[in-house]
């Protein structure tokens, strides 16, 4: 990337000034008028340079203009200390040319390496949830992002088919036997059960019995035949939903498996890592500034601090890698701390390997939607709903295959609704922003870049073919106008890309997207791009290397580019 050239250039004119001390950090000015890059290294050096840092930086500008880069036209200081770049017509050309190609964006930060990402991670027998759309999204995103970055990556989803929940709802479908079981009927039965524990010592008592007979793994015909119909169907409907969602996990883990494993490590350490307390096996947290928690209780059943001890040792042998990244609400963070801090105690080599990713909570603007459990959002309801809102939007329109259109539309605007701000914060869902097709919106970045799609398709029935070249071309040819706006935010993408993944922050992608498509729209608003010049083929170039740079990033967020809209 030009970036590291140029900060690899600064530091060695930084050698002959014999101030290799200072760290060379650039950045783009918000004035584009100001440059492409700014850095401020003359007033980080000055004072071991002893020397004003103006002057210093004219002095580092003057020898960088000396012998610069092709790609760099000047270098000049401004203000107090700062030196700031104006790359080359050249170089912009050149960069058109690279992100007209499929894997523009792409980097070797993580080459050669092995990297699962766990995420989603919805419970058999309960709703999925809005949570669930979060952590889909976000670590559908991240696990692009790391992809694109030269890592092998595996999808990983770890699944709570074993509990209390699942007692509850077994409970409850005991109640209405003989009936089909189906999606609607588990979440009507979960809920059911539910209120009763919390509300009848009989249905409690009833339900921890089933609990203790499903980990006992004992023989009751009828218990065992609802767990395995109604883990089917769950899993089976959640599949439905990863599909619209545009997941499909590489392996799935879950705690009916995991949890004898976690058992047997804990008991491994006791007296060790773990001690005993009133028949129960916990870690002392506090020693270790962190809280005191459970991993197994007094009837020696494994708690989730167990599971997922048995869960990081169970994703090691399944498939060995460098780095394990989960991603779940930030309201477990501090429980992840505490399990993490034992697994280290235990296993110090695997637990460096251990990411955890915090995402906020969502909540929908103008209150709460209905959902068949009446006290949670489904995922199923918001995918629903926002599709039904987009279908008559666009019920005037005759474009083929307009329903997976409007699909992809409505995931799209959820998705960028949740990956358009950092992955810690909470979000409000606001439906009529969120599928606006102007500003801030998903569906606007989509149309942004099937608008362009239509240019080009327009131009090729024209015979009218973009130059892509990045070749200077002969003195006597006019082919290239002044240097857009549009070209100025182009050739950042892979920086871009290369921050958000090594901060796990999909967001750096959504805003810079954004700001890329309306600068786009307003050199579309202003400029007639098939205009018969002999600048035509070269603005047809920009508005290819737009497009494929708005189709690479949208993938990055796990969002389709439609061509037509």
């Amino acid at each position: 990337m030009i970036r590291d050239d140029l900060i690899k250039h600064i530091g060695e004119i930084l050698s002959d000034f014999t101030l290799s001390g200072a760290e060379v950090l650039l950045e783009h000015p918000a004035d584009l008028s100001h440059g492409d890059y700014a850095t401020n290294v003359a007033l980080v050096a000055a004072k071991e340079a002893g020397k004003n840092p103006h002057d210093l930086a004219e002095s580092i500008a003057a020898q960088i203009n000396e012998n610069k880069p092709e790609s760099v036209e000047r270098v000049e200081a401004l203000g107090p200390g700062f030196i700031n770049f104006h790359l080359s017509r050249d170089f912009f050309a050149e960069s058109l040319a690279h992100a007209s190609k499929k894997e523009w964006g792409n980097n070797t930060t993580l080459a050669n390496t092995k990297v699962m990402v766990e995420y989603t991670d919805p419970n058999p027998f309960k709703e999925m949830h809005i949570g669930h759309v979060m952590s889909n999204t976000i670590g559908e995103s991240i696990s692009r992002l790391v992809e694109c970055s030269g890592a092998e990556v595996k999808r990983a989803n770890y699944q709570g088919d074993m509990g209390l929940h699942v007692a509850k709802a077994i409970w409850g479908l005991q109640k209405t036997s003989g009936q089909t079981v189906d999606a609607a009927r588990i979440g009507a039965a979960y809920a059911e059960g539910a209120r009763a524990y919390e509300e009848g010592e009989q249905a409690k008592n009833e339900i921890e019995e089933i609990n203790r007979k499903l980990y006992a793994g004992k023989d009751e015909p009828e218990v065992n035949e609802l767990y395995k119909e109604g883990r089917r169907v769950s899993l089976d409907h959640f599949e439905e939903i990863y599909q619209k969602l545009g997941t499909k996990f590489d392996y799935y883990f879950f705690e009916s498996e995991t949890g004898p494993l976690g058992k047997q490590i804990v008991h491994e350490h006791v007296n060790g890592v773990f001690e005993k307390s009133d028949g129960a096996v916990v870690f002392r947290g506090e020693k270790h500034g962190l809280h005191t928690r459970v991993f197994l209780t007094s009837e020696e059943l494994p708690t989730y601090e167990a599971k997922d001890l048995g869960l990081v040792v169970m994703k090691a042998d399944t498939y060995p890698s460098d780095l394990y990244i989960t991603i779940t609400a930030s309201e477990q963070t501090d429980y992840f701390r505490v399990v993490k801090k034992a697994l280290e105690l235990m296993y110090p080599d695997l637990a460096e390997k251990v990411v955890h990713i915090a995402h906020g909570m969502m909540r929908l603007s103008g209150g709460k939607m209905s959902s068949r459990t009446g006290d949670v959002v489904t995922a199923e309801t918001l995918l629903n709903s926002v599709i039904e809102r987009v279908n008559e939007k666009m019920k005037d329109t005759s474009m083929p295959d307009v329903n997976t259109v409007s699909e992809h539309i409505a995931v799209g605007a959820i998705k960028y609704s949740i990956l358009k701000q950092s992955a810690g914060k909470d979000i409000v869902f606001d439906f009529e922003k969120s599928l606006s097709f102007e500003g801030d919106s998903g569906p606007y970045l989509m149309y942004s870049h099937a608008r362009a799609r239509s240019v080009l398709e327009k131009a090729r029935a024209e015979g009218i073919s973009p130059d892509t070249s990045g070749k200077k071309p002969a003195v006597s040819e006019v082919k290239r106008p002044a240097v857009s706006e549009v070209e100025r935010l182009l050739y950042r993408f892979p920086e871009v890309v290369e921050r958000a993944m090594k901060e796990y922050e999909p967001h750096y992608v959504a805003t810079f997207l954004t700001e890329l498509a309306g600068s786009f729209n307003s050199y579309y608003a202003k400029e007639k791009i098939i205009d018969g010049s002999p600048e035509a083929p070269y603005k047809l170039a920009l508005t290819d290397a737009f497009a494929e740079t708005m189709k690479n990033g949208l993938w990055l967020l796990g969002i389709e580019a439609p061509e037509k809209m």
